[in-house]
């Protein structure tokens, strides 16, 4: 196919374009940096144009959706502007362009209310109870874009959850920065039971969505290892296979809601240079078990991670 893939400057977004060239398709990308990834048909802009959308869509049969503002904090407007109204000028346009099928990549915060998920499925997304703009307005997307599956639209959610691997900027050079300083703490000694995924098996993973679309249109469905382990476990073998010592000390939950909402009201009215250290919604993630049933999307997807918890430290390490 000549597949589409929005956001694909990020982390996530360079993995999947890859595993869409191994897989034999043609990509075209759309995002406001380059790709970097080699062979890829790079357009600039964003999917906030409607213009700039409508000409990445031109010739285009499949389209993979990551283009999102991922942050724990910001201006409503900005995380409302990309990542709703940003999937419904794709989605129009796609509509438009005749594109049948649509991959729209998640994410587990969209139905996630503070309280633990343990062994559960794909839970509709409720944006009244998301936690935060970002899971709001992803939550929102989601039922928009799951709405729009059926008639000549082929149309399947995936929410990848906790991504990370070698090369991340995100969660894994976080994690190492604030572990170096000593400033990482554990929630309730880190207990919480928690699902996370490999680079590689959130990119596969996605590319098997897009391949058996037409067969699982209009589910969504959590993507993760399947191997559930303590954060504190987690993270530790995150700085272990970084070079760092892992974190050490530990902070009652229930503090570091506190601490978060705090600070959430302080970053609303004087926004940092980096990500607010801690948010009620980070606390809840920290100190709560979310750990997800992978039978569905094994079953229907016909896909299997392929690359272990332990070998992605392995590979972090040797990076």
């Amino acid at each position: 196919m000549r597949v589409l893939a929005t956001g694909s400057s990020g982390f996530l977004g360079r993995a999947v374009v890859r595993a869409l060239q191994d897989a034999g398709h043609e990509v075209r990308t759309l995002q406001r940096r380059p790709s970097g990834v080699d062979g890829a048909d790079d357009r600039r802009g964003s999917v906030t144009d409607p213009d700039a959308v409508a000409s990445a869509l031109e010739g285009i049969d499949g389209v993979v959706h990551l283009a999102a503002k991922v942050s724990l904090a910001g201006d409503p407007a900005q995380f409302r502007a990309v990542n709703l109204e940003g999937t419904r000028i794709l989605l129009d346009a796609a509509a438009a362009a005749g594109v049948s099928r649509v991959v729209h990549v998640s994410s587990p915060s969209v139905a996630h209310a503070g309280h633990a998920l343990a062994g559960v499925g794909a839970e509709p997304a409720d944006p009244d109870a998301a936690r935060g703009e970002y899971a709001r307005t992803k939550a929102e997307a989601e039922v928009l874009a799951l709405s729009r599956a059926g008639g000549d639209t082929a149309l399947v959610a995936v929410r990848p959850h906790i991504v990370w691997g070698p090369g991340d900027t995100q969660l894994i050079e976080r994690v190492v920065a604030r572990a170096r300083r000593g400033t990482l703490p554990l929630l309730d000694g880190g207990t919480a039971l928690i699902d996370s995924t490999f680079v590689d098996n959130a990119a596969s993973g996605i590319v098997a969505a897009l391949h058996r679309v037409d067969e699982v249109s209009g589910r969504a469905y959590v993507l993760t290892n399947g191997e559930p382990r303590p954060v504190g476990d987690l993270l530790a073998g995150i700085c272990r296979a970084s070079g760092v010592t892992p974190p050490r000390f530990s902070v009652p939950a229930g503090v570091a809601k506190a601490a978060g909402s705090l600070i959430e009201r302080v970053w609303a009215v004087r926004p940092g240079q980096d990500e607010p250290p801690m948010t009620r919604f980070l606390a809840e993630q920290l100190s709560t078990a979310h750990w997800f049933d992978q039978t569905e999307i094994r079953r229907d997807l016909h896909w299997a991670p392929s690359v272990s918890i332990d070998e992605g430290l392995r590979r972090l390490s040797r990076a």
